[in-house]
């Protein structure tokens, strides 16, 4: 499995609710197209965080790399729906940061380390 993180704020005149709906929205479209395991949306509790941390954690999981690059192949299509879902999500991000992360150890790793 890997997973998609994604730390954002969202614009101060968004609704963090329509957020959250227009996420789930998004994510159940990519879940229902096979390209996307599943997702979670986490917000910062009692603004316990430092200056660096985000408002909210979406943490998107993948079954292997060839799923992920699925899921970046539907953003490229030419479909008005996807656009919309998409839209509906990227138009309330007032900033986001990302990154790619696996479990780890891994199993293969984990093996090889177990042979030395």
């Amino acid at each position: 499995m890997n997973l998609y993180h994604c730390a954002i704020d969202i614009h101060n005149e968004a609704k963090a609710l329509a957020f959250a709906g227009a996420v789930d929205q998004w994510m159940d479209y990519l879940k229902q197209r096979g390209v996307v395991r599943g997702h979670r949306l986490l917000r910062r509790k009692l603004n316990l965080a430092s200056d660096s941390c985000k408002d909210f954690l979406l943490e998107i999981e993948f079954e292997n790399m060839t799923q992920l690059d699925q899921a970046f192949r539907v953003l490229g299509e030419d479909d008005e729906e996807v656009a919309r879902l998409y839209r509906n999500v990227n138009t309330l991000i007032a900033h986001a940061e990302f990154g790619l992360f696996r479990p780890f150890p891994d199993p293969e790793r984990a093996e090889r380390m177990a042979l030395i």
